[in-house]
């Protein structure tokens, strides 16, 4: 199966990267030149469009930013659409409203093309090596088609079921994410503040039941000021809206997501959005030192 990915970020590369490593031949395009380096190097064909990347393609999985740069690289100028093929099925790795999914959906229908969902927990350090965890939904058959190659960037792949399921799902997993990132830098905060060392509370945590891979692993970089990005604050600010959006058109109240949307907010505001979330503490510091 030839691949192709649209969107050569953080994730999009490293996913890039494993498959080129695993064997696969694959076609990339992304609108900066620059980020298809790494790629071009390992063997992967660069082009100049969309529309090139479906046209030798088997599958090609995109991943933007948001649902209207899937839209915009699906069916612009140059889309997908425009290079579609008999084989041709579409995956969207990005991080987009259900419904806004679903409609994706329904317009690739119209040419006869299957979309499926395929967003992934895990950063670019893990999909680096293929140990992911993917949600899946939409057409079955396409699902299992493609499974093979799924397998190859995730070692957990679940499908889930119809159109915009796993949006659904991965919404509420960085739902999660939002809430520890915030936890922990509270809860460090407050015991720096009690001039007690904060590592021992990360000890005592760790040694319970609530502790988690966050905890145990990004929480001490927190300690140590050090925010190498693997998800940056921004791009979690962007996904936290999504969940506020999707909770709204719902007709859900999640009143702790839309509080955590103001401080995210106003943490980019601040000039933190460029790094990883979980510099969310600096933010935290800042309106404490403030007082």
């Amino acid at each position: 199966m030839k691949i192709g990915i649209v969107g050569l970020g953080m994730l999009g590369n490293a996913v890039t990267l494993h498959l080129l490593d695993s064997g696969f031949e694959v076609t990339v395009f992304n609108r900066s030149k620059d980020k298809t380096t790494q790629a071009k190097e390992k063997g992967a064909t660069v082009v100049d469009s969309p529309r090139e990347v479906a046209k030798n393609s088997d599958l090609v999985i995109i991943v933007v930013k948001d649902a209207d740069a899937v839209k915009q690289v699906a069916f612009g100028e140059d889309g997908v659409i425009k290079g579609k093929n008999d084989k041709l099925i579409v995956a969207d790795m990005s991080t987009i409203d259900p419904s806004e999914s679903k409609n994706i959906s329904e317009k690739f229908l119209e040419y006869d093309i299957h979309k499926l969902d395929i967003p992934v927990m895990g950063g670019p350090n893990v999909a680096i090596s293929g140990d992911l965890v993917m949600m899946g939904s939409g057409n079955k058959a396409s699902f299992d088609e493609c499974k093979r190659v799924f397998e190859k960037i995730a070692n957990k792949v679940f499908y889930l079921g119809e159109k915009g399921v796993a949006h659904s799902i991965k919404l509420a997993m960085n739902l999660q994410i939002t809430m520890l990132a915030l936890a922990l830098s509270e809860g460090i905060t407050l015991v720096k503040k009690s001039d007690v060392d904060p590592k021992i509370f990360l000890k005592i945590l760790n040694s319970t039941y609530f502790k988690t891979g966050m905890s145990e692993n990004k929480a001490f970089k927190m300690i140590d000021g050090k925010y190498d990005p693997t998800f940056t604050l921004e791009n979690l600010k962007k996904d936290i809206t999504t969940m506020t959006s999707a909770a709204k058109s719902l007709g859900v109240e999640l009143p702790m997501i839309q509080k955590a949307e103001e401080v995210y907010g106003n943490a980019v505001k601040e000039g933190l959005g460029g790094i990883d979330y979980t510099g969310i503490i600096e933010y935290i510091k800042k309106i404490n030192e403030s007082k």
